[in-house]
């Protein structure tokens, strides 16, 4: 035993969360192997167990096999709680498990939830997470009951469990559906593409549950008065609103330009919200011209906030480089943000961040372009879907080899997980030192 705790005590915060999410990847692929799991009473593969798993865990939504009529009741259970864990983070959730049976949350713990939910300081951090539990089920709650009747309406009672379903999915920006088994396969919510209730509350959803867990409580605190807000807040809250409105204009009038008024409104947002980074879509994505699937990508690759649900670079980070461009053409010291400026290491740490999601992006394309000789636009828009944890797809995911389920799945764990949570689980950190090594100029551009 002792020896166990001396092992506990050695993990690092990033060691812990790398295992954390691994841990229950494991347990899932497990239960949906399980005949029971599927419609048909039969074990499920591995390789598509694994994949339905992580995909699950990591919030993304790629799938191989249609989740409403491949999997039983039993196994979209299993899929939707590994959805609600994996959105809400496995630390937060062991956390709150720890904190409901009454025991103490110790400093080691903290730091690892804080890390967990990207949470400026220790202090404050189990109110913190008693206020994500409680609001994210309080929000899923509320979207069921709002989209309830559409859904009874059209499937009598299993309605109920398709709201409950594509609620949580959409809160934790997963892209899972199970609307497959009235419509045609894979359909995702093409069928809903003109229900007002059911595409403004998944809209809402995927927003909420994409701008970040700091983000709600400063809202929560102050209110309207965002001026109180912390500075990543107001942050965050911008770049969500720019990155909604083009993408929507552009849709509005270049993809969706033949629809009535009404239905163009509704294409166009929900197309504009959903690649960051829930992967529901209502518009066959296959005919949307090769611009507004490039659009799609850049939106995918930038995903969400960080500490929310969902995945990508994170908002912050597009922000971050951003400003510092615009630091670099007025000759600035540094950039800024409200009246604040940014420490260099955190310009340092957002590069880092888009040079890793563009390598993965990339190189996972080229990889499975080559291996199964399909086109790499294709290729990369799977890639950058399985990276920024979305979902959406052209339809090729469930065509792919072995060996491309198996880059895709890197991709989607490295996509939740982070990349440069990974690397500081992986590498140890080595001691500081006093000494610098000698300067010498490069230049650049």
């Amino acid at each position: 035993m002792r020896h166990i705790q001396g092992m506990k005590t050695k993990l690092s915060s990033f060691q812990i969360i790398v295992f954390g999410f691994l841990g229950m990847i494991l347990c899932g692929t497990i239960l949906l192997m399980l005949p029971m799991a599927s419609g048909a009473g039969v074990a499920t593969p591995l390789p598509k167990a694994l994949f339905t798993a992580t995909s699950a865990v990591c919030v993304t939504g790629l799938v191989l096999v249609d989740t409403a009529s491949y999997w039983s009741l039993f196994g979209q259970s299993i899929i939707l709680l590994l959805i609600q864990i994996g959105g809400m983070g496995v630390i937060t959730v062991a956390a709150a498990i720890a904190m409901l049976s009454g025991r103490k949350i110790s400093l080691m713990q903290r730091s690892t939830i804080q890390e967990a939910i990207a949470a400026p300081k220790v202090g404050g951090i189990v109110r913190l997470t008693g206020f994500v539990i409680k609001t994210s089920f309080c929000i899923e709650f509320l979207g069921a009951m709002c989209m309830a009747p559409s859904y009874v309406r059209v499937n009598g009672l299993r309605g109920i469990w398709m709201a409950v379903f594509h609620s949580v999915s959409a809160f934790c920006n997963a892209g899972f559906d199970i609307a497959g088994s009235e419509n045609a396969p894979f359909s995702s919510l093409t069928a809903y593409g003109n229900d007002i209730v059911v595409n403004i509350v998944i809209m809402l959803l995927i927003v909420i549950g994409g701008i970040g867990f700091l983000t709600w409580d400063d809202i929560h605190m102050h209110g309207i008065h965002v001026q109180k807000y912390r500075m990543q807040s107001k942050v965050i809250l911008v770049v969500t609103l720019v990155l909604i409105l083009f993408p929507a204009t552009y849709f509005f009038f270049c993809e969706f330009s033949d629809m009535p008024l009404k239905n163009r409104l509704l294409f166009s947002f929900f197309q504009a919200i959903t690649p960051r980074t829930a992967g529901f879509n209502t518009a066959d994505l296959t005919a949307i011209s090769s611009i507004g699937q490039a659009i799609l990508i850049f939106l995918m690759l930038i995903g969400g906030s960080p500490g929310s649900t969902a995945g990508g670079m994170k908002t912050t980070t597009v922000a971050v480089l951003f400003s510092n461009a615009v630091a670099v053409f007025k000759r600035k010291e540094s950039p800024s943000f409200f009246g604040r400026s940014i420490e260099c290491r955190t310009v340092k740490i957002a590069a880092t961040i888009l040079v890793l999601y563009l390598t993965l992006f990339f190189m996972g394309g080229i990889f499975i372009s080559g291996i199964e000789g399909l086109p790499l636009g294709a290729c990369l828009f799977e890639t950058a879907s399985a990276v920024g944890t979305v979902g959406l797809t052209l339809g090729i995911t469930p065509i792919l080899g072995v060996a491309s389920q198996g880059i895709l799945i890197v991709l989607m764990f490295l996509g939740r997980v982070g990349g440069l949570t990974l690397i500081y689980a992986a590498v140890s950190v080595s001691p500081k030192t006093i000494s610098k090594l000698p300067h010498e100029k490069i230049t650049v551009g």
